[in-house]
């Protein structure tokens, strides 16, 4: 349960910069995370709520966005979503290949008043 630990981690830089940016309360808060992360959403949404009670976000609504798994082949060049279960190159076969996208974890935005 990993989305305890980022929800924390999380919590404090939305407070953090809710302060930085004179916001006396939060309204909404935009997170991205990619495939690989393997973020529950329910999970982290109940985490997220319990690390900003009492806080400016302790209201604020969670949007969470699932990057989708992307890879890219090495061998031919070719930028795919890979079948699951089956990483290899959806065009050559080749197995030399690279994540272009599905690591991610950020903020998005923050918004508030």
């Amino acid at each position: 349960m990993h989305e305890i630990k980022i929800a924390e981690e999380l919590s404090v830089i939305v407070v953090d910069k809710a302060r930085e940016a004179g916001l006396s309360v939060v309204e909404r808060v935009n997170v991205s995370f990619g495939q690989l992360v393997q973020i529950v959403p329910d999970i982290f949404e109940f985490a997220f709520r319990e690390a900003v009670r009492d806080t400016v976000a302790a209201e604020a609504a969670l949007n969470i966005e699932i990057i989708p798994l992307e890879m890219r082949c090495l061998s031919c060049g070719a930028d795919y979503n890979p079948v699951e279960n089956y990483p290899s190159c959806r065009t050559c076969g080749a197995l030399d290949i690279t994540v272009v996208h599905g690591k991610e974890l950020f903020i998005k935005s923050i918004e508030g008043e």
